[in-house]
């Protein structure tokens, strides 16, 4: 068979489906937000002070930088479960959430005294973000790999690890609302290795689980 017309075949199979895709992916989607508020809020919930928080640029930048990561992985995920459907721009949208990161980065690096650069580099969470994200990130995952299966990625490797990126930035808007530390600086380099980890185990997950 013709990789063309294994990929109409793949597509066919999937259109075909009890459920469209994309409606499955949206339930999908709801059912992983409720796992991942459920798993936050029995853990390590809100921080204390998140009202006054919230009226503060630097927390809310967090958020900019999370919910940006989430709908373009969501948009990219979608695109690589259907055979054949166009991913191009939904890959270039991905870079969207790492340029806001480092102009943030950059503006500190302006603002801030280079004395304090390596303080609030490391900040006082390190560990918590880097236990927790995963933490809450797990369950998405194992729902996103389950709809990769139910779709038919031609790619699974690759649509695997893009799983692992929409859960860690699902995991990293929520760890967002507990983290004190709201420097860029943190943000750029643990909820990066964390939303990493995540990517990585996706990826083996499309590997092993996903392939066709």
């Amino acid at each position: 068979m013709r990789t063309e017309d294994l990929i109409k075949a793949l597509d066919a199979d999937a259109r075909n489906k009890a459920m469209p895709l994309g409606l499955a992916w949206w339930l999908a989607v709801g059912v992983a937000v409720a796992v991942a508020a459920v798993v936050f809020f029995m853990t390590i919930g809100p921080r204390p002070d998140i009202m006054p928080a919230m009226h503060t640029m630097r927390f809310m930048s967090k958020f900019v930088f999370t919910l940006a990561l989430t709908t373009s992985a969501f948009a990219l995920i979608r695109a690589l479960s259907t055979p054949g459907a166009a991913s191009r721009r939904a890959k270039l949208w991905t870079l969207a959430a790492p340029a806001l990161v480092v102009i943030a980065v950059i503006l500190e690096l302006f603002v801030v005294p280079e004395a304090d650069w390596g303080r609030r580099l490391v900040g006082s969470n390190m560990m918590i973000c880097m236990s927790f994200i995963p933490l809450i990130g797990i369950g998405p995952l194992a729902i996103f790999l389950g709809m990769l299966r139910y779709g038919a990625p031609t790619r699974p490797v690759l649509a695997g690890a893009v799983a692992g990126l929409f859960a860690g930035g699902l995991a990293a808007t929520f760890y967002a609302a507990h983290c004190f530390d709201d420097s860029p600086l943190f943000v750029a380099t643990w909820y990066t290795i964390a939303i990493a980890f995540l990517t990585a185990l996706g990826a083996l997950g499309g590997r092993f689980f996903v392939r066709w």
